[in-house]
């Protein structure tokens, strides 16, 4: 079978080092010759070595019946503006470098059902080294056939496969399948791989979104606040109109988390990994919002969340079990109420902050019990949480049998200053509580050097408070048991 050819002269290379050689792209995706293609699919090059985009050149999908272009990637303009779930002026990536891989994603509607196509690409598309790559022109080198029709209507499992096997290749398809409304329960399986997608929904309720592995099935994709830079009201309606006014009226939503669930109830996630791939230092990149309300009933279940600066935020009724959530920079936070239980948080940096909430008197914040508050090795100096007390009096975090290693400050706490000349704000209505907090060798942890507005609840004095805040139900309120819930499996 005929492949892309690109003659180069390299040094660095993927897990080898060959001397001046030719070498040829070891993986087309979809395969050449493929006849049941999603057309949700991206389109995956692999090469021996680790390339690089050229300074020019498109590559091109035509419709085989008609040679007609219905798609065109610049690599010289490699980020592009789609809607998304139906919010609109998203920016994403049109092509995509991870190690070996190139994607190249199509914009939206670009591949129909019941077609053929093919691809070219022209000379310096990409490069490695010094060398640039050779035109792909032939019509017969990479051409596949995608499915003959959608899946009909009214499916309450859907199947979504990185390899192209399921009902879609991407998330976010499954999910454009849900009618607007929704509210029979309806499951999204997604098999083991990795999906490079921003994801938004909204209005859509009783979705379950299941990995098939928890450590082998991968959200990943490198959206943040400088990206796609809207600011965002956690409560809003959906707007279609993202413009500088939109914030002052309380209309916008965030559009630079990587994964958004806005307003929608019964949605529960399980068994898989969210990676946001944003490095250190990109500002702030969630690769969780939850944008509910005090009745969402929201599930996460054996759940990874990875990315660095405001790694989930959760606004809404949210419960989270088995949970590893890793940061640097307030990497949990939001409006809650959340409960969270036998949860692992980890911080990357030194003297930064697992938490920064913001409930207001109506509800309660964040609430940890039998979870675990670690680092990276040498890490040290964190805060458990920080506010600023005259905007958010009644910020609630509360830690009940939890697990303190070294990367947690002796304060343990801190309020930050308002702008000069504003009052500090009253600390009578914070809750910044602990009960029972360990080493990770077993022992109490020493709390005499904790910040004063902070509290050690004492047994038994406290013992009915203790047991209130032990139980999911009294945090989430609405007489909420969400560890009643079913338990899902692939």
């Amino acid at each position: 079978m005929p492949r892309f050819l690109l003659y180069v002269v390299f040094m660095a290379v993927c897990n080898a080092t060959f001397a001046r050689a030719s070498f040829t792209a070891t993986h087309f995706f979809p395969a050449s010759g493929s006849t049941t293609v999603n057309p949700d699919t991206s389109l995956r090059l692999t090469f021996p070595a680790a390339p690089v985009l050229g300074g020019d050149g498109q590559f091109r999908i035509h419709d085989a019946a008609t040679h007609a272009i219905v798609a065109a990637i610049d690599v010289a303009a490699p980020v592009a503006t789609k809607t998304i779930g139906g919010l609109d002026h998203y920016n994403y990536h049109t092509v995509l470098i991870t190690e070996c891989e190139v994607t190249l994603f199509p914009p939206p509607g670009a591949l129909a059902y019941g077609h053929r196509y093919y691809v070219t690409a022209d000379a310096g598309a990409l490069k490695i080294s010094t060398e640039i790559s050779a035109a792909l022109e032939s019509p017969s080198v990479w051409r596949f056939t995608t499915k003959s029709a959608p899946l009909a209507p009214g499916a309450s499992r859907l199947v979504v496969a990185a390899d192209g096997s399921g009902d879609f290749s991407t998330v976010q398809a499954a999910l454009d399948y849900i009618p607007a409304g929704n509210t029979a329960p309806v499951t999204i399986f997604v098999r083991k791989g990795t999906y490079r997608e921003i994801i938004f929904f909204t209005e859509k309720h009783g979705v379950t979104i299941l990995g098939e592995d928890r450590r082998a099935t991968i959200l990943a994709y490198p959206n943040n606040a400088k990206f796609n830079s809207f600011g965002g009201n956690p409560f809003a309606g959906r707007t279609p109109n993202p413009s500088a006014e939109a914030p002052k009226r309380g209309g916008n939503i965030y559009r630079r988390g990587m994964f958004l669930a806005h307003r929608v109830n019964d949605f529960t996630l399980a068994n898989l990994t969210l990676r946001n791939t944003t490095p250190q230092g990109g500002t702030q990149a969630e690769a969780l919002i939850v944008n509910g309300t005090t009745t969402a009933r929201t599930i996460i279940k054996d759940v990874d969340f990875y990315s660095f600066q405001d790694t989930i935020q959760l606004n809404g009724q949210t419960y989270l079990s088995n949970c590893y959530i890793e940061g640097d920079v307030d990497f949990m936070w939001g409006t809650g109420p959340s409960f969270f239980e036998n949860c692992t948080a980890r911080s990357r940096r030194s003297g930064a902050y697992f938490t920064q909430i913001r409930n207001p008197a109506t509800n309660h914040g964040f609430v940890f019990v039998r979870c675990t508050f670690e680092g990276s090795p040498g890490v040290t100096d964190n805060f458990l949480s920080r506010i600023e007390p005259h905007r958010f009096p009644h910020s609630e975090v509360v830690l009940l049998d939890c697990v303190l290693g070294p990367a947690v400050g002796a304060v343990g706490w801190q309020l930050q200053p308002g702008p000069a000349g504003t009052p500090s704000g009253a600390t009578a209505d914070l809750q910044f509580w602990e009960h029972n907090s360990r080493a990770p060798t077993g022992e109490p942890v020493a709390v005499s050097g904790r910040h004063p507005a902070s509290r050690q609840l004492q047994s038994p004095s406290d013992d009915a408070l203790i047991a209130d805040y032990r139980n999911p139900t009294f945090v989430l309120g609405s007489n909420w048991q969400p560890r009643r819930a079913p338990i899902f499996q692939p």
